[in-house]
């Protein structure tokens, strides 16, 4: 498969929210481009301590069947259709892909290196959106719809019960994924004058 260039690509990239279950690559394809994420994606000291979670068909609506029980739990029950319609927009994509980290590495780190200690927290956290981002910029450049999600830490629990996941592992985001039903709409820039400075050119 050919993919676009890394520019167009971070173009492409966008929060679809209208999604559907009609993947325009595999299951296996999917899995292959967050495997290559999770084999090259940097992170500090070489930590590698992002863990990923890929669920597909049934079990990504398990995940979000997980997300509204919790939320249940705390919305009125006269108020929470909205809710539900939206978790009911997240249920019809094809995919889910959860986003952790593994906290024995980063306390391994802190213990290895005291004088970092109280970044490497920060440090993990780093590497866990430059994960997300790679696997959300290569998906759209296959053509695949995606959006990023934090319920964390409301589902977490049933989450590392159902799938028999360490308790070191921090659920830190969940992107739902998806065939494209409608595109995202204009996005607005800030001036970038405001938000970079170059000296020296």
């Amino acid at each position: 498969m050919t993919y676009q260039n890394v520019q167009q690509a971070a173009e492409t990239r966008r929060s679809i929210y209208a999604l559907n279950k009609n993947l325009p690559i595999s299951n296996a394809e999917v899995q292959k481009i967050v495997e290559h994420a999770v084999l090259h994606t940097p992170s500090s000291f070489n930590s590698q301590s992002t863990r990923v979670v890929v669920l597909f068909g049934a079990e990504h609506e398990k995940v979000w069947g997980f997300v509204e029980d919790a939320l249940r739990q705390i919305v009125p029950a006269d108020k929470f259709e909205p809710t539900e319609q939206k978790l009911n927009g997240f249920k019809a994509g094809a995919a889910t892909v959860l986003f952790f980290e593994d906290q024995t590495v980063v306390k391994g780190l802190q213990e290895q290196f005291p004088s970092y200690a109280e970044n490497f927290p920060i440090w993990a956290e780093h590497t866990n959106a430059m994960h997300q981002y790679a696997i959300w910029t290569t998906l759209a450049a296959a053509g695949v719809g995606a959006n990023l999600q934090h319920y964390n830490p409301l589902p977490d629990a049933a989450i590392a019960k159902e799938y028999g996941l360490p308790e070191s592992w921090t659920l830190r985001a969940q992107m739902v994924i998806g065939g494209i039903a409608a595109p995202a709409g204009e996005k607005e820039f800030a001036p970038l004058e405001s938000r970079l400075k170059v000296f020296g050119a």
